[in-house]
């Protein structure tokens, strides 16, 4: 089958959209043939960088289309669930970027459609597939070290709703949906258990952004497993999320696609997988698994859990 190209359309032309552009650039077989975004012009730029043919304002003029096999969303959060069953439901495969939902409910519903129509319906946590991660996980597999405690510190600085390449965004972030996510679903992971108790307090609301700028969050997996998660828009210093996982046999402090251990010496991860680039790994396992007709790697199904916790840390902080 990886002789015939597989077409792949993305809604969502903004800067986590492209970062999956330049992915599926990098895999063979794969045809990017329709680009959906919110702005035309700003749409058609992309498109013609990219090489892309199609370009609409509307996704159901893209799931309407023959030469569409699969579509990668990277639209806002409010419009994850919904379209992605429509995807589903127009017999299009679907990856879905993080977070799937921003309720449970509508995650159940994004799962049912799955079902349903036995479609390849993944999301995007890109956790699972950073390298360095897969490096501990594969210890954790291979039996040689288990998590004991995950200390995670999830950073920003944040005064306007502006995307990563200092655009004006169309949708407003949020600590526990989206960026919570990450880490619920990886400490999930990486323990091989379930998530049995967990609690959450945050800051102030902010008053123009309508969200809480500070979060801290505690898990505790089935396992025994604990998880410290501490989530701010508030930080002024270095960006992003730094995990400390703290196991039987070594430490490891993860930053995306690098790793140190607990002394802050280097892991060579340049070998665990084929790239060092967590969203093109991301893209290779949702095309590879529409190709062998299989289950994927965060699968919609293997991610709803992390959707639940979070469901029950909004009701407590509600």
């Amino acid at each position: 089958m990886a002789s015939t190209p597989l077409r792949i359309a993305l809604a969502g032309a903004g800067a986590f959209g492209q970062k999956h552009l330049d992915g599926l650039k990098l895999i063979d077989g794969v045809q990017v043939t329709s680009l959906v975004g919110r702005e035309l012009d700003k749409t058609k730029e992309v498109a013609a960088k990219y090489g892309i043919g199609h370009v609409t304002t509307d996704l159901n003029d893209t799931l309407e289309r023959d030469d569409v096999d699969a579509v990668i969303l990277c639209t806002p959060t409010q419009m994850h669930a919904e379209q992605a069953i429509a995807c589903l439901n127009a017999g299009k495969h679907v990856q879905v970027e993080i977070p799937l939902c921003d309720s449970f409910a509508d995650g159940q519903a994004v799962v049912e459609a799955q079902k349903k129509t036995g479609l390849v319906a993944m999301c995007g946590h890109t956790r699972r597939f950073n390298p360095s991660h897969q490096y501990v996980r594969g210890k954790i597999v291979a039996g040689e070290f288990n998590v004991q405690q995950m200390d995670v510190q999830t950073f920003f600085f944040r005064r306007t709703n502006m995307n990563a390449l200092g655009q004006p965004r169309s949708w407003t972030d949020h600590l526990l949906w989206h960026h919570a996510a990450h880490t619920v679903d990886l400490f999930q992971y990486q323990t091989r258990s379930k998530v049995v108790k967990a609690n959450a307090v945050q800051g102030p609301i902010h008053p123009a952004l309508g969200i809480a700028m500070d979060m801290s969050i505690q898990l505790k997996a089935e396992n025994g497993a604990i998880c410290t998660l501490s989530l701010s828009f508030n930080n002024e210093g270095p960006l992003g999320t730094f995990f400390r996982y703290i196991g039987d046999t070594a430490t490891y402090i993860a930053r995306y696609d690098d790793l140190f251990n607990g002394k802050e010496e280097k892991i060579d991860v340049s070998k665990v997988d084929v790239s060092m680039n967590g969203i093109e790994l991301q893209d290779r396992e949702f095309v590879a698994a529409i190709r062998e007709k299989r289950e994927p790697n965060a699968s919609v199904a293997q991610v709803l859990p992390c959707y639940e916790v979070l469901h029950q840390l909004e009701q407590q902080l509600q």
